[in-house]
């Protein structure tokens, strides 16, 4: 029942896809944030999860060890992530193509190498 309750029943965020080993920052409240009375007050409220998500991202952590930490399902992490997400509270840094990983020879070759010292 938890989960449903922190999710507001929802199952997945409907933007972008968190990929397990992407890299969450937390990042300072947009510049102007509560800083103007003439606009209407967003009716969102944060859930503690959001903020103890916010306090273990001052140092990038990727989305599994956030599941991890907080003891709560991946889905429901995810749900969570896009909510600050929304309200650019979060940066997210996703991991890098295969293609921008060094070819099997190049990784050899520093093996061969490290061997050799």
């Amino acid at each position: 029942m938890r989960p449903y309750a922190l999710t507001g029943g929802r199952t997945h965020y409907d933007g972008v896809e968190f990929d397990l080993v992407a890299l969450i920052e937390a990042l300072d409240p947009p510049e102007g944030a509560d800083r103007h009375p003439a606009l209407p007050a967003s009716p969102w409220s944060p859930e503690p999860e959001h903020d103890m998500i916010l306090e273990l991202c001052r140092t990038p952590l990727s989305v599994v060890e956030i599941a991890s930490d907080l003891e709560l399902p991946l889905g429901v992490v995810r749900v969570l992530l896009g909510d600050l997400l929304d309200r650019s509270l979060i940066q997210v840094r996703r991991p890098a193509p295969v293609a921008q990983f060094p070819s099997e020879r190049v990784l050899k070759e520093v093996i061969d190498g490290i061997r050799a010292l």
